[in-house]
């Protein structure tokens, strides 16, 4: 029976909602645990939120006569695409361009390499409110930015990182964890 009180949009965290830490960090297996202080949080992101692409492709055979007999799951991508908006913030433009591209402080003076250096494998956790106050936490024990899009320098437009982040699979085969709890656990 459908019910409209399982119907909800999401909302980022107050404070922000998406966080990240090298991989071996410890990872949270519920949407209410304090995350280790390893995690960065990467502050706003745009109006457009967060949108996961957890599609299969696949590839159908078929018969002679032209009957498909059979699809095949070729891939499986997972990715997250979202854009960070604190474009004065260390902890994103390490993201962005890699934690041993970006050194310095605001105060003293950031300097940013870009260069064709690989971004290494992290851990990121995304932390949601849900309609009535439920939790909704996502977490990508192992994900490696797979795209970047054009960085926008207007007056009448955020300087943001657009990122498509690849999950990638643990030793268990799973690519993403989602933990969702109700108001006041």
């Amino acid at each position: 029976m459908s019910n409209v009180a399982n119907v909800s949009a999401a909302k980022p965290k107050i404070g922000g909602a998406v966080y990240t830490a090298p991989l071996g960090t410890e990872l949270p297996t519920d949407a209410t645990t304090e995350l280790d202080k390893a995690f960065k949080q990467l502050g706003y992101i745009s109006e457009d939120g967060m949108v996961n692409e957890n599609s299969p492709e696949s590839e159908n055979i078929k018969a002679w006569g032209g009957d498909i007999v059979y699809t095949s799951q070729t891939e499986k991508s997972d990715t997250f695409a979202y854009t960070l908006i604190e474009s004065l913030n260390i902890d994103v433009l390490k993201e962005v361009y890699g934690p041993d591209n970006v050194s310095g402080t605001l105060e003293a003076g950031i300097k940013i390499k870009a260069n064709t250096a690989e971004l290494p494998e992290h851990s990121l956790v995304v932390d949601m409110v849900m309609k009535s106050g439920v939790k909704k936490r996502v977490v990508i024990p192992i994900g490696k930015v797979s795209e970047i899009g054009e960085i926008p320098y207007k007056d009448d437009e955020l300087v943001g990182y657009e990122l498509t982040m690849q999950a990638l699979p643990n030793q268990d085969g799973d690519t993403h964890y989602e933990y969702i709890v109700g108001k006041g656990a």
